[in-house]
């Protein structure tokens, strides 16, 4: 791991590293859905040709029934009870979440509330190139279930044969996810967005993804919602002398298993900091004076993931405000968030948890504003509406208002 001193000139240019902006990704990306947009499946076959080494006609591009029926025969039965038990934890997380349309009426008949209601469709993508996600397809597929939302698909990248990973199959089953689709990559994204003649037009796209598919989203934003930046995977520690260094070393290494993910270490420890850098490859130690700079360097990155492992982690969570999923104490690693906790392992990356939140029921709902006046409410505002129509010079507004009056 590299070694990084917080006063120092490296310090000044590290932060950048965490925020994805390549131009050459960029270009690529707005080529593969222009393409995609003007040509459709066509697009899509040729790029999964492409990229993902497989040849697939478009007629083949949604999983059959008979392939979901094949999958369940490499799922053992114990995985379907875990999946139903893991279930229960998110269920019961996000649960909490849901909210209820909702009215206020005052005396003189005006009566304001908002109407909440489920994103009509959402879709899904679920990484499986280095890595097959299983756990991203319960992470994303339940909250949207539960918020109520009515068609939901999957896109995931095919292996070199054609075919999807049978357990994200089998779960994708087992949640009555509508349809999965064999694309990957930026075309996927692109796909869900405009609509094929295959794939459907979706309002909304969740998941993560690498690079090209994070700088996907970000294009087809406006033409469709996202959920957030969720990119190349983040893990910071902040860790001093108490923190067990065989815990820190295990955490940074199992982030260092993501292709491009990023392990950091921030410590005041310097006894720490020479322990980790010889038994962690990869990744960097930023080494501070004490709690509050590492709470200051933290809040900067604004990590996907925080473990926070000193004496008295719940004083230091206080002065946190910018971290995706914070983790507490020594026996609460970043794995159990990833798979069973309870809370969606889909995190915002790159910094922005600065302004992104963690997935949940919220995303897939939207809100429509209620107003009701009466006659008698409407005679009291007049006057106040009358004042800022004239401001704005707006005199047809104040017509629309003193024609109900007379």
């Amino acid at each position: 791991m590299k070694l990084i001193r917080l006063h120092s000139k490296e310090m000044e240019k590290f932060y950048d590293r965490f925020v994805p902006c390549k131009k050459r990704v960029q270009e690529r990306v707005r080529k593969i859905i222009e393409d995609v947009r003007s040509y459709g499946d066509e697009a899509v076959v040729k790029y999964t040709k492409r990229f993902d080494k497989v040849k697939i006609a478009p007629s083949k591009l949604r999983v059959t029934e008979v392939e979901t029926s094949a999958a369940f025969g490499d799922v053992s039965p114990s995985f379907t009870q875990l999946l139903s038990q893991v279930s229960e934890n998110i269920t019961r997380f996000y649960k909490r979440e849901l909210k209820k349309s909702w009215k206020i009426k005052d005396n003189d008949g005006v009566v304001l509330g908002e109407k909440i209601a489920p994103i009509a469709s959402v879709g899904i993508y679920i990484p499986a190139g280095t890595a097959p996600l299983i756990s991203t397809v319960y992470m994303t597929v339940l909250p949207a279930k539960i918020a109520g939302v009515k068609n939901i698909i999957i896109t995931t990248p095919p292996n070199d044969e054609g075919y999807v990973n049978p357990y994200i199959l089998a779960v994708a089953s087992l949640l009555k996810v509508d349809a999965v689709y064999k694309i990957g990559g930026a075309q996927a994204i692109a796909a869900m967005a405009f609509g094929t003649k295959t794939i459907p037009r979706v309002d909304k796209i969740i998941g993560p993804g690498n690079e090209y598919v994070t700088e996907a989203k970000r294009q087809v934003f406006g033409y469709c919602d996202i959920d957030m930046i969720a990119g190349p995977t983040e893990l910071v520690i902040i860790a001093n002398k108490y923190a067990n260094v065989d815990y820190v070393i295990a955490d940074l290494s199992a982030q260092s298993e993501h292709v491009g993910g990023i392990s950091i270490l921030v410590t005041s420890s310097k006894s720490l900091a020479k322990a980790v850098k010889t038994k962690v490859s990869r990744g960097y130690i930023v080494l501070v004076k004490n709690l509050n700079e590492a709470a200051l360097v933290t809040n900067c990155i604004a990590p996907e993931h925080l473990e926070i492992m000193v004496k008295n982690p719940t004083a230091l969570l206080k002065k946190i405000d910018n971290a995706g999923a914070i983790f507490i104490g020594p026996y609460s690693p970043t794995a159990v968030g990833d798979y069973i906790a309870g809370p969606s392992h889909v995190l915002p990356t790159g910094g922005t948890a600065r302004f992104f939140s963690g997935l949940g029921v919220e995303d897939f709902l939207k809100k429509s504003h209620i107003i009701a006046y009466s006659k008698k409410a409407l005679e009291k505002y007049q006057d106040q509406l009358e004042k800022i129509a004239n401001v704005e010079g707006l005199s047809k507004h104040l017509d629309s208002v003193k024609v109900r009056l007379k």
